[in-house]
């Protein structure tokens, strides 16, 4: 019995690790961002006629290195916002807050898990591995050091950071200097704008209470409105720049655009906002899913033309 009772405290203390350092790398944050890396990596094989077989080293010197930078970055966006999480309803059980995890771990984890990324991606290509740099100073330093709690620009220069990820994955392969990938960057960027924004409508009071500069923070919902609008609208055009992968990802994600730009312009008709932007968020999480999806059907060898 005493056994049992003391293997049952060790798993409940693993499981309890577990679910605290999972929440340190925000991971589900995590995973939005590693997943462009690999939707980068795929792409760039499919376009330069080869194959994972020929690649299984860098894909996973690429993938795991890519994935402790990121880590890396969220871990030490924790550290430094312990203090408005604590404010925040949806992060004041995070360990840093909780003080489950000691703030020195945090840093030293943050820290640690930078390095070993760098050094991985290193051994891919060093154009790789200046993306995944450019990726963690932008997020790090720039946006939760500077900009976070300064201006509203944050967004933007928080965009920068996440959007950067396919060219690391593409860059492993060959250069980025590719009509794809740049796209894909620019789709990426394009596309964080409205899901934040979404995201800061539903938290706009916490938001506020903390002290973080986000738009509608600042300057009000109508104007947080009228700049999903614009920037939904920016992704009308891009599918069309991406020809190479065929008329049905163009038809469909096409669709997809559209149909966003009505939702988001019924956001000025709508009485219940914090729905509208509840449904707004779901939409921009399933659009870029379903996006990367269709990104790897369509460049299946059964399916893709020869190039």
């Amino acid at each position: 019995m005493r056994i049992n009772k003391q293997l049952s405290l060790l798993l409940g203390r693993k499981e309890r690790f577990i679910s605290e350092l999972t929440t340190l790398v925000k991971r589900g944050v995590l995973v939005s961002n590693v997943l462009p890396v690999f939707i980068g990596f795929w792409l760039a094989l499919h376009f330069s006629n080869d194959s994972f077989m020929n690649h299984g080293n860098v894909f996973f010197l690429t993938m795991i290195g890519s994935t402790f930078v990121i880590a890396g970055a969220l871990i030490l966006n924790n550290w430094y916002d312990v203090d408005i999480d604590r404010l925040m309803e949806r992060t004041k059980k995070r360990p840093t807050v909780t003080g489950t995890i000691p703030l020195h771990v945090v840093l030293s984890m943050g820290i640690i898990l930078t390095v070993l990324g760098f050094i991985l991606l290193l051994f891919t290509t060093v154009e790789a591995t200046i993306y995944a740099f450019v990726g963690w100073f932008t997020y790090v330093v720039l946006y939760t050091m500077w900009s976070k709690r300064r201006y509203t620009l944050n967004t933007v220069i928080g965009s920068v950071s996440g959007a950067i990820t396919p060219l690391i994955g593409w860059a492993a392969i060959q250069p980025a200097s590719h009509i794809v990938p740049i796209v894909l960057f620019l789709l990426i960027f394009i596309w964080q704008m409205p899901h934040t924004f979404a995201i800061a409508i539903r938290k706009c009071e916490e938001y506020k209470a903390a002290g973080v500069a986000m738009l509608p923070v600042v300057h009000g919902l109508n104007v947080t409105k009228r700049q999903i609008v614009v920037y939904v609208a920016c992704l009308l055009p891009l599918p069309f720049y991406l020809m190479s992968l065929g008329t049905t990802f163009i038809v469909i994600t096409t669709l997809l655009n559209v149909a966003w730009f009505v939702l988001s312009l019924y956001g000025f008709f709508t009485k219940n906002e914090l729905k509208w932007a509840r449904i707004m968020f779901l939409c921009s999480v399933n659009y870029l899913m379903i996006l990367f999806f269709l990104m790897m059907i369509v460049t299946l060898p059964i399916f893709s033309q020869p190039k």
